[in-house]
Parts: C-alpha cells; structure tokens; sequence
C-alpha cells in the first residue's frame, strides 16, 4: 500500500483524495424529512450524482455529515476519465512522465487545504 506521499508524487492530481477531501465544486440544498423518514434529493443533486428514480444512492457519515453517493459508481469521477487520455496522449507523443520529486509532494501535503492570500507579498528568494 503507497503512503499518501508516495500517491501524490505518483499523481499530482490525487492531492485533494490524499487529504481526504472532495475537489468538486459545493452545491448546497435543503431537504424536508418526512414523518416516515423520507427525503426528497434535490433535482441539482439528482443531476450531479446522475441517478434517476429507481436508482441507489449510498449515504455515509463522517465526521458529522453525511455524504451522499450513487451505490453503483463509488469510486467513479469524470475527470479520470480525461486525465487518463490526457496522459495516454503525452506517452504516445514521447513526452517524458515522471512521478514528483518527493519534496514537492511532501510540500504539497502539508500546505494543502491552507488558505493562501494572492495578494500576499512573497517574503524570501523564490526558486522557479
């Protein structure tokens, strides 16, 4: 099994799951509970997750809140899909691909999920 270093050096893009967070964009709606229980997704929710009547939807709860997914496509994402012929396309192009430095990757894990000021001035040499 790879250390969450060793994840993000192998693949940049996977910083966000390596730090057990969800890149997508938010999307907040409320629901009613009915006096059976029940609730009703909304219809944004129901088109992101792409399921339809009928369809099962997992529900999981962490640390307080509970995630809502589609029981059929856990580990699914759209954009895997593009990286993945992205990358293919850099390979068969003879770009080199490598995994990153394990500095960077360490790097990245410990700044991600700070807030960083853009307007901030840089204090220090900076390396490019």
């Amino acid at each position: 099994m790879l250390s969450q270093v060793d994840e993000v050096r192998n693949n940049a893009y996977l910083v966000g799951m390596a730090i057990g967070r969800a890149t997508m964009s938010e999307i907040h709606e409320i629901a009613t509970l009915t006096s059976k229980g029940q609730i009703t997704l909304p219809k944004s929710i129901r088109q992101v997750l792409g399921v339809d009547t009928g369809a099962k939807v997992a529900f999981d709860l962490r640390a307080g809140e509970i995630i809502v997914s589609r029981a059929d496509a856990e580990h699914e994402d759209p954009a895997i899909g593009a990286f993945l012929s992205l990358l293919e396309a850099d390979i068969r192009a003879g770009r080199h691909v490598q995994a990153l430095p394990e500095d960077l990757a360490r790097a990245m894990l410990a700044n991600a999920g700070r807030a960083v000021n853009l307007d901030e001035d840089i204090e220090g040499d900076v390396a490019l």
